[in-house]
């Protein structure tokens, strides 16, 4: 399975390069094959390339599900160690 997130385009740094925002972080990728892409765009990046445009409200609505995504994994992981049996440390 492969996965490519949404990400807007902060600057172009050169021939076939731009730098991204992925949620705070900020990648160089490859804009080979969007070379229309422009300052503000956002684009579908897999490994490091941009492999397509998409309109910026698809952009936030994917990027909002991610989120709300994250949050449950992070409350199951609560859940889990909360009711993760105990062990009992030797007292000196």
């Amino acid at each position: 399975m492969c996965l490519a997130i949404p990400a807007r385009v902060i600057a172009l740094t050169g021939p076939e390069q731009a730098l991204v925002d992925l949620g705070g972080i900020r990648k160089p990728v490859c804009i080979t094959l969007v070379p229309d892409a422009a300052v503000g765009d956002y684009v579908i990046v897999h490994v490091g390339h941009a492999i397509g445009r998409i309109d910026p409200d698809e952009a936030l609505r994917t990027l909002a599900l991610f989120g709300e995504l994250a949050a449950l994994d992070a409350a199951a992981a609560a859940a889990a160690d909360n009711t993760a049996p105990r062990v009992a440390q030797p007292q000196p």
